[in-house]
């Protein structure tokens, strides 16, 4: 319903506001939780992979948000509102911590690179130097705005050429995670994308409340 409202322009500052805040409470309760309740590996970045998922996409929905402005709001979306400030570097968290594990698990990347690209290893480093220097330059307001397009482009590409040729190939156990995988791809581009449309008006925002 959120992304519908989105793409038909119908009430897209509160719907994204709700759907941000939602996503950070279940993100706040349910995620961090179970990381540290379920499992006695909460110290491996690796282990907080969906709960940083959940954060990137929390993100989104404010940044949207934030592009958007309307008069006679709510107290309750007012007091949301302010987590806009937050938006760029709830998204930026996420990206640098998965530029983290592209050194950690260079190996494991590297097998999902295609094979007819030479030097997989290669590109496996090069990609996590890429998320850790984008995601550093937006919260330190570096180029902001093209930090963030690269970022879109680069993730766009791997859309293209490595998520939707594993989807396509992908046995029918594992056809869903690979569709879901490249979704989570698309939607990561599409933030990114967004962050960099509203580069001028982040860089404008101070991060107090």
């Amino acid at each position: 319903m959120a992304g519908g409202c989105i793409v038909f322009g119908k009430q897209i500052r509160p719907i994204s506001l709700l759907l941000g805040g939602v996503l950070l409470l279940i993100f706040c309760f349910y995620f961090i939780p179970y990381e540290f309740m379920a499992s006695s590996r909460y110290m491996h970045l690796l282990q907080w992979e969906n709960a940083e998922k959940e954060l990137a996409f929390c993100s989104g929905a404010f940044v949207i948000a934030g592009c958007h402005s309307e008069t006679n709001e709510k107290t309750f979306y007012q007091s949301l509102g302010k987590l806009l400030l937050f938006g760029s570097i709830l998204f930026s968290i996420p990206i640098i911590s998965f530029g983290i594990l592209h050194f950690l698990h260079a190996k494991d990347v590297a097998d999902y690179v295609p094979s007819w690209v030479p030097n997989r290893l290669f590109w496996a480093y090069l990609a996590g130097t890429a998320l850790i220097g984008s995601g550093l330059a937006i919260i330190l307001k570096i180029k902001p705005g093209l930090a963030a397009a690269l970022l879109g482009i680069m993730i766009f590409i791997w859309f293209t050429v490595l998520h939707i040729p594993r989807a396509i190939a992908s046995p029918a156990a594992y056809l869903g995670s690979e569709i879901t995988s490249a979704f989570i791809a698309l939607a990561y581009s599409g933030i990114a994308f967004v962050i960099a449309g509203a580069s001028k008006k982040i860089a404008q925002k101070t991060f107090l409340f």
